[in-house]
């Protein structure tokens, strides 16, 4: 049974930076396609990143120059590096793995992955 660990998140000040990670465990396949999406309170869970077997990046446009997508142990883990953080990046962070392939919209859209991290709290305070 495929799980995704996550780790990292927590509380930092205005413009502070944050990393979170996840890793794979279970499952056969090198994933497809890694994704990061958080949710904030009393919203719906939004697209953030995502990084493609070969290496293409995706971002949403409020966080485009301020976080960085990657791959690190041979591809395996999944890293959320989060710089310039701002109060409404505040949200529960969840890593996403999906089996197909995507490019484009398809790889901002939550419901084409197909497991879900147990989520991270990240807490930017002004």
């Amino acid at each position: 049974q495929v799980q995704l660990v996550q780790s990292g998140g927590g509380l930092v000040q205005n413009g502070g930076s944050l990393r979170l990670s996840c890793e794979p465990s279970g499952g056969t396949d090198r994933p497809v396609t890694m994704g990061w999406f958080r949710q904030a309170p009393g919203k719906t869970r939004d697209f953030v990143a995502a990084i493609t077997r070969n290496a293409a990046t995706y971002y949403a446009d409020s966080v485009k120059d301020r976080f960085t997508i990657s791959r690190e142990n041979a591809g395996n883990t999944v890293i959320l590096q989060m710089d310039s953080l701002k109060s409404e990046d505040t949200g529960i962070y969840y890593c996403a793995k999906m089996i197909g392939y995507c490019s484009g919209p398809g790889c901002r859209d939550r419901r084409l992955y197909n497991f879900w991290g147990q989520g991270t709290q990240v807490s930017v305070s002004s």
